[in-house]
């Protein structure tokens, strides 16, 4: 009798759960890293843009009127995007307590779950 050449079906079994499981212990710890990367860019962009803003604030004595006055006044080259909603126009401004020292005081993500940052 000749003898075929080949895997039966038993091996291609085992084969695929080690894959598979393999897989299962991966992916998870993958997703996790890549979600605290995300929180670190984050909190990147939040420490740089509060830092133009103070930084605007004491060279003018005012906070600006937008984000985009940071860049116009060559605080920041460009508005960072927020990681999470991979957009620069979906930053959150916070205005200060009295309105007539301007109207960005601070900056939050809208992130769902992330606003406390």
């Amino acid at each position: 009798m000749k003898k075929r050449r080949g895997f039966t079906l038993i091996e291609l079994m085992v084969v695929m759960t080690i894959i598979a499981l393999l897989i299962s212990v991966v992916v998870p710890d993958y997703i996790g890293k890549m979600r605290r990367a995300e929180e670190a860019v984050l909190q990147e962009n939040l420490t740089l843009m509060r830092d133009s803003l103070d930084k605007h604030y004491a060279d003018t004595g005012r906070y600006p009127t937008s984000l985009e006055d940071l860049v116009a006044k060559h605080y920041l080259r460009a508005i960072p995007k927020d990681p999470f909603t991979q957009s620069a126009a979906t930053w959150v401004a916070v205005p200060p307590g009295d309105t007539r020292k301007g109207n960005v005081f601070d900056v939050r993500s809208a992130a769902k779950g992330y606003e406390r940052y």
